[in-house]
């Protein structure tokens, strides 16, 4: 038998997942997306989550100090309103839905998680928070699909929805062929406020 070492880093984010009812209300809104460009590289639905900070490839050893902090923040915040909202993509290769509803409170969160993981010490690249679920990816020269895809979500608009939890979540992504599968490392349901 042969031992495999564990790996020294993970790739971390820190995300807000929306609810199952709400994934299948877009999901059934992608049916015929789903059908007309099976060629594209679809988000898992049980994978959708809306990124509020990209921590990258950390040390395993920056995940402990992280999980008191994000737990004592999520208990601190009240949950926020939220839906998903039309479609787009970024450079006509990611095909996302947007978000609606409390973005003020959204980017403010997001702000939040920075200052956190700055404070204990996790250097990362800052991104401008631009609110969407990402929901598949086109490979080269299939552009014109996505911006189908995208403009056959124009109509869409969900129910709005509240959010449970805060999820640390980490990736696959690097580790090997096949498909990016994101799992929780941990969430923390989110508290009254103060």
């Amino acid at each position: 038998m042969t031992d495999h070492p564990l790996p020294s880093t993970v790739r971390v984010f820190v995300a807000l997942a929306p609810p199952d009812d709400a994934k299948d209300e877009l999901a059934g809104a992608l049916r015929s997306a789903y059908e007309q460009y099976p060629h594209l590289r679809w988000n898992r639905i049980e994978d959708w989550h809306i990124t509020l900070a990209f921590l990258g490839e950390l040390p395993v050893t920056a995940v402990p100090i992280l999980r008191p902090a994000l737990a004592r923040l999520a208990a601190s915040r009240p949950p926020l309103r939220l839906g998903l909202n039309g479609g787009g993509h970024f450079d006509e290769r990611l095909l996302w839905s947007g978000i609606e509803g409390d973005l003020e409170g959204l980017h403010l969160l997001a702000d939040e998680v920075g200052n956190l993981a700055r404070a204990c010490g996790v250097a990362f690249q800052e991104r401008p928070l631009r609110p969407h679920l990402t929901l598949a990816r086109a490979r080269r020269g299939e552009q014109a699909s996505i911006q189908s895809a995208a403009a056959s979500l124009a109509d869409f608009v969900g129910r709005p929805w509240q959010t449970e939890r805060l999820h640390l979540v980490g990736s696959n992504i690097g580790r090997g062929p096949g498909v990016i599968r994101y799992r929780d490392i941990e969430a923390w349901r989110f508290g009254c406020g103060t």
